[in-house]
């Protein structure tokens, strides 16, 4: 690919750390649109910033620093920074592995949600057994070698 080719494709992929990686200075807000400051006005920014706050459930939480927010909270954060240039393909890794099981299962059903009415493909890395499970498809690696592939398509079980 060109570079320019590369790069608005990789405008088209979000990511969901494990350690959420929030910018410590900057509003939950700031934390959003920081991906997209160079590409959009910041009028249409703000409004879409907005927008994947209110559903993550931080309605009202937008000029709050990561630090005053809990794990769960910073996770969601993360997620609609994740989603904020509509990505074609989400990659989240342990999304769920800084997160005690109650807020963990909180953070999967907004997920699964966003995935189910947006279309998103999610590519989960996870090494918990019960988020593998509820996973479409699902690919173990071991060492390296793939030793476990099952798809969605139920004839492949």
């Amino acid at each position: 690919m060109s570079e320019p080719a590369l790069a608005a494709y990789r405008r088209r992929v979000g990511f969901v750390f494990q350690r959420f990686h929030l910018l410590p200075a900057l509003s939950v807000l700031s934390n959003v649109t920081a991906p997209l400051l160079p590409y959009q006005r910041h009028s249409q920014l703000v409004a879409r910033g907005r927008q994947l706050i209110e559903e993550v459930g931080l309605a009202g939480r937008e000029r709050s620093l990561p630090s005053e927010l809990s794990g769960g909270q910073q996770q969601r954060v993360a997620i609609a920074r994740a989603l904020i240039n509509d990505p074609h393909v989400l990659l989240a890794d342990e999304p769920t592995g800084n997160l005690d099981s109650v807020t963990g299962e909180a953070i999967l059903e907004l997920l699964f949600g966003i995935q189910e009415r947006l279309g998103t493909t999610f590519i989960v890395a996870t090494h918990d057994e019960s988020v593998a499970e509820r996973c479409q498809g699902l690919m173990r690696v071991h060492d390296g070698m793939l030793i476990q592939d099952r798809n969605s398509d139920p004839s492949s079980s």
